[in-house]
């Protein structure tokens, strides 16, 4: 390694490490320790790679100097060839340990990387919905990579570098103080020079870096939001284009000027330490050259000495920052288990059950439920605030009993924000009830395996998601063994079939991102036809037409005819005219169900539900008689 290649090594090591003063936590240590052990064979023979590829670096500058000393003694010819020959075989046995050894590298921190993210994915998808409704997805993200990857470089780069320059330090320091101790003592009197601006330019440099990378972060942040299809709608209808470009200009005109800032103190800095690098051979060899002249060394010596010298500044230079480097991958370690240490609050028990064979009976009994507070499934640096908020969260389900009998269909309504969606909530599973109990066919939900109820519930909500993938891929979430015909019959029964027949690829179209290519009325038709798919035995449909205009709202009743045909059902209605054929009629208020009875015995009752009703009758009748005027004024200026 030329000095030039110390001179940017050092730098970077000192940009790229942050000076944590954290405590040593050997409790990290030893949960690291528990992720390499499968690891560990191919990590032993990574650390001998490494302590042999160091012996032969130093070997090389002494034959190197042996042939010197040869050449101007005038030994036979066979001497110099015979040396040439072995350094000839330690570089391409260094070049070949060093292929091995990085090959041991990878396959380490690849394969760590590989536990390490499947373990954070496979936890993360076990937390509750609760987790996910106060994370900050980008944080979360930066976990399964950032993290991920800083944590790998313990084991592909931290550790094989202090093992490897540590063993190359203590041989090439021996070696030269054999040789001469004056000249190493020379040289360690100049290593200050490059360590010290190195770790002052350095933190500056990185400074400079994090500000660019922040502007980096806002800029593209702003294109996400601006370049997603409602962001640019929003742009274009309230936006003000030429504010939007100069704000983004601004901070694209700071991160050039960092750009140059930092390329000119990076060439200062690295052409003023080659320099000083410099500065050092030219002392060695006149020193050296001195006492060779005088008898006291060899002139091969000189020439050792001088090859050596840039092998004890790289050590020495990558060591001073070792500690930094160490503790910031345990940072790393630490931020990753910090999310696999969040106790998921709804959990499997062992010898959970399947659902009972046959038609499904739901109950609610005496059901008390409150959300829980954000310390309880969230962290702070997820939430990406300074301190969580640790009040309890209130009440929302008060003694809450309901029963569906198989195949019937029972509506919830209610006020918003009364309690309906959290009931619909509790039957799959996506919180546990804190008193009571949800049971499937006399069976309580906590005593069912995860795979059964996924099988026997199937729920439709309101915003339709669908991930941005083809037709096919988010129809075959709900059956993935499901064929080629059946996808066709979910789609037909879901009145999809000739909208997706006319689409340029059919069911290999991509639906863009949250579906966004399709009309709300198209995205709620395909999650049925997603529903029609898996054949739930319980159907929930959490206002499943709340947002669409009449002609949808038709196409999707229709659909959930068949959807619900012969189902069990819990439907959450926001349109009253919707439900009035239902089974059984529950209204919610304030986390308690007031009144249950069919369409006309909660009218008669003179209750919640003929206020409701009375008040939404009302509402749609001004808004069609308007609508109506409007027609017959257009008739008449016409005629």
């Amino acid at each position: 390694m030329s000095m030039e290649m110390v001179a940017w090594s050092s730098l970077y090591g000192a940009m790229h490490t942050q000076d944590d003063r954290r405590s040593f936590s050997w409790g990290t240590v030893r949960r690291i320790a528990a992720f390499a052990r499968p690891h560990r064979r191919q990590l032993a023979w990574f650390l001998l790679l490494s302590v042999v590829v160091a012996a032969l670096a130093v070997a090389t500058p002494l034959l190197a100097g042996r042939v010197v000393t040869a050449i101007v003694e005038g030994s036979e010819t066979h001497v110099v060839v015979w040396l040439a020959a072995v350094i000839a075989a330690i570089a391409v046995a260094e070049a070949a340990l060093g292929l091995v050894s990085r090959w041991l590298s990878a396959s380490i921190g690849e394969g760590l990387i590989l536990d390490l993210r499947t373990a954070v994915f496979d936890h993360v998808q076990r937390m509750p919905v609760a987790f996910f409704t106060r994370t900050h997805t980008g944080a979360l993200v930066s976990r399964l990579n950032n993290d991920v990857i800083g944590a790998q470089r313990a084991f592909s780069d931290t550790l094989s570098g202090i093992v490897g320059n540590l063993v190359a330090l203590l041989l090439t320091g021996i070696v030269m103080f054999r040789l001469s101790w004056q000249i190493t003592l020379l040289a360690l009197v100049l290593l200050p020079i490059f360590v010290l601006p190195a770790r002052r330019m350095g933190a500056r440099l990185a400074r400079l870096e994090r500000e660019a990378a922040n502007h980096n972060a806002v800029m593209s942040t702003r294109m996400t939001e601006r370049f997603s299809a409602p962001g640019a709608t929003l742009v274009k209808l309230f936006g003000r284009p030429g504010d939007e470009s100069a704000e983004f200009a601004q901070r694209a005109r700071r991160v050039r000027d960092i750009g140059l800032r930092t390329a000119m103190t990076q060439m200062v800095f690295v052409t003023a330490l080659t320099l000083v690098s410099t500065l050092a051979l030219a002392l060695v060899y006149g020193l050296g050259g001195f006492m060779a002249l005088r008898g006291e060394l060899e002139p091969g010596t000189v020439v050792a000495l001088a090859l050596l010298l840039t092998r004890l500044y790289a050590p020495l230079t990558a060591l001073a920052s070792a500690r930094v480097e160490v503790m910031s991958a345990l940072v790393s370690f630490e931020r990753v288990f910090e999310v696999l240490d969040l106790t998921p609050l709804v959990a499997e028990r062992p010898h959970a059950r399947p659902v009972p064979d046959g038609p499904v009976r739901v109950e609610l009994d005496q059901v008390s439920f409150t959300y829980p507070a954000a310390d309880a499934v969230s962290l702070a640096s997820l939430e990406e605030v300074a301190v969580l908020d640790g009040r309890g969260g209130e009440q929302v389900l008060r003694g809450v009993s309901l029963r569906a009998e198989p195949g019937q269909m029972v509506a919830l309504v209610g006020s918003s924000g009364a309690g309906k969606s959290t009931i619909a909530q509790l039957v799959p599973r996506l919180y546990d009830v804190d008193e009571g109990a949800v049971r499937l066919s006399g069976v309580d939900v906590r005593d069912l395996s995860f795979e059964s109820l996924r099988r026997t519930i199937g729920m439709v909500t309101q915003d339709g998601h669908l991930f941005h993938d083809t037709v096919r891929a988010n129809l075959l979430l709900a059956n993935p063994a499901a064929g080629e015909e059946e996808l066709w019959d979910a789609l037909r029964g879901a009145r999809l079939a000739g909208l997706v027949a006319d689409l340029p690829d059919g069911l290999d179209t991509v639906v863009g991102e949250r579906g966004y290519r399709l009309s709300g009325g198209e995205r709620q038709r395909l999650t049925i036809a997603r529903l029609l798919l898996a054949q739930p035995r319980v159907v929930i449909l959490d206002e499943a037409t709340a947002h669409l205009d009449s002609t949808s709202e038709a196409a999707v009743q229709e659909a959930l005819r068949e959807a619900l045909a012969g189902r069990t059902a819990i439907v959450i209605a926001h349109r009253l005219s919707t439900i009035r054929d239902a089974d059984l009629i529950a209204v919610v208020e304030g986390g308690r169900i007031i009144e249950q009875g069919t369409h006309t015995e909660l009218l008669v009752a003179e209750g919640r539900y003929a206020e409701l009703y009375r008040t939404q009758f009302a509402q749609e009748r001004s808004a069609t008689v308007p609508a109506q005027a409007s027609a017959g004024a257009v008739h008449e200026s016409v005629a």
